[in-house]
């Protein structure tokens, strides 16, 4: 495993998804996704274009906070993201990781758990 806490060392299709995810940009996400790919957020699934681009433009939109990147870390075929989050959601912040599977160029799978 190997450990870095900068954004640098990330593969470019994840950077841009950030990005992408960052400026609620879902054309700019879905165009970095395998066509079969899914992404959980605390458990709840999502997979399909509509579905998808619901959660690249929505989750998270009712509340305004700011997001750290804490952590990057490579294991094996896995990339985890660690981030840190402050704002007006209930408990006011959270550590979340971002496991990113990819196939090839483009995310495959990302599931969001607690940090």
């Amino acid at each position: 495993m190997e450990t870095n806490t900068t954004i640098d060392q990330l593969p470019t299709t994840i950077r841009a998804f950030l990005q992408a995810q960052e400026a609620r940009d879902a054309d700019t996400a879905l165009a970095l996704l395998t066509p079969g790919a899914v992404i959980t957020d605390v458990g709840e699934s999502f997979s399909g274009e509509d579905s998808l681009r619901r959660f690249v433009s929505e989750a998270g939109a009712e509340f305004t906070y700011t997001s750290t990147i804490t952590k990057v870390v490579r294991d094996g075929a896995t990339w985890v993201v660690g981030h840190h989050l402050e704002g007006n959601f209930p408990g006011g912040t959270a550590d979340l990781d971002y496991r990113f599977a990819l196939d090839g160029e483009r995310v495959e799978r990302l599931d969001i758990v607690a940090g």
